[in-house]
């Protein structure tokens, strides 16, 4: 039976109970995505600071590749040969202005940047998966608001026990979604410890709020291969032939990484046009709540994926940098995936 139709039969109440449910969706602009917004903003303060209130703050790259060289005091002698200037422009991910003849007059300069690079990418890893439990919870919402009217709807007889079982599972499948990104979001984080060299003396870290913005052009590949040229004059023959294998598969990664994370970025914005259209038509009862709940969940689940684009884009981009001076990473990033290879690295 369509929603605009009220049950003929229905216990004295009961049509007035989902209504009330059905009702209170539609009243604010954007439905759920509204209310969940209120509930964030007027959390009581000691929910709205989250895992992240205390703890060591690693808001840029620069702090935590300066937090990661701290736990090993072996690098001290190659960043003081490095010089201020160079260590910094590592620190910061601007490799590409470090010049490449550092290969040969810097000993242990591989060592102070793979350190620096797994710090980079535990870092990011960590700050993705913190930021998509906010989608995550999204959806977990919409599917409970949902489940909710769908058992009002099955009080008043507008609904079979059979229909409600199919909302039920997905909100049992948006939970269970929501523990796994719970757990990432944990073990990413204990993994950023340890690989900082930090496990026993911090227990939780502050990230910023959310990933760097992917940018909207890439270097041209003309750039990248001018640089490559440089490391590989530099480097010994064996490993000059591996760093040109390498760089060929650390250039693809970061081209169709970023084809990856403009195509996601473009399904939000599409997620979100269908989300306020749904919206109009939901007022103009053209469309039911349940059009506009699946629309919020949708639009979460797009989120979530723009989400590890960008983060595969930045590890795909790191990857090439350590290329770049020569590193030998054991693999490259499986775009959609993050942690495992999409390719080996050539050895």
């Amino acid at each position: 039976m369509p929603l605009g139709l009220a049950a003929q039969t229905s216990p004295p109440g009961a049509e007035t109970d989902w209504r009330r449910a059905n009702d209170a969706v539609g009243q604010l602009k954007r439905g759920h995505a509204d209310a969940l917004k209120w509930e964030q903003a007027n959390a009581p303060p000691e929910a709205a600071q989250g895992p992240d209130a205390e703890g060591l703050r690693l808001l840029t790259i620069d702090d935590v590749t300066r937090q990661a060289w701290r736990a090993h005091r072996e690098l001290v002698q190659p960043l003081s040969r490095l010089g201020t200037a160079q260590v910094a422009l590592v620190a910061a991910g601007r490799w590409t202005d470090i010049d490449p003849r550092l290969q040969r007059r810097v000993d242990d300069l591989d060592e102070v940047l793979e350190v620096a690079v797994q710090a980079r990418k535990a870092w990011l890893q960590a700050l993705a998966a913190r930021q998509a439990l906010a989608p995550y919870q999204a959806m977990l919402d919409a599917a409970d608001a949902a489940s909710a009217l769908g058992q009002r709807m099955v009080n008043v007889g507008n609904w079979s026990a059979l229909q409600q079982t199919q909302v039920q599972l997905v909100q049992s499948s948006a939970q269970m979604n929501l523990v796994r990104a719970q757990y990432a979001a944990t073990q990413s984080q204990v993994s950023l410890i340890k690989t900082l060299g930090l496990t026993g003396k911090v227990t939780r870290v502050t990230l910023p709020e959310a990933l760097p913005e992917v940018p909207p052009q890439l270097v041209p590949a003309e750039v990248w291969q001018q640089r490559a040229l440089a490391i590989q004059a530099q480097l010994p023959e064996s490993e000059g032939l591996r760093n040109q294998a390498n760089f060929a598969l650390a250039l693809a990664a970061y081209q169709a990484s970023h084809a990856l994370a403009n195509g996601s970025r473009e399904a939000v914005k599409t997620q979100e046009f269908i989300s306020e259209e749904t919206v109009l038509h939901y007022n103009g009862m053209l469309s039911s709540v349940w059009d506009l709940l699946d629309a919020s969940r949708n639009q979460s689940q797009a989120v979530i994926d723009a989400i590890n684009a960008q983060r595969d884009f930045w590890i795909a981009e790191t990857d090439l940098q350590w290329v770049l001076q020569g590193g030998e990473p054991d693999s490259f990033v499986a775009l959609g995936g993050g942690r495992e290879a999409a390719a080996p690295a050539a050895h």
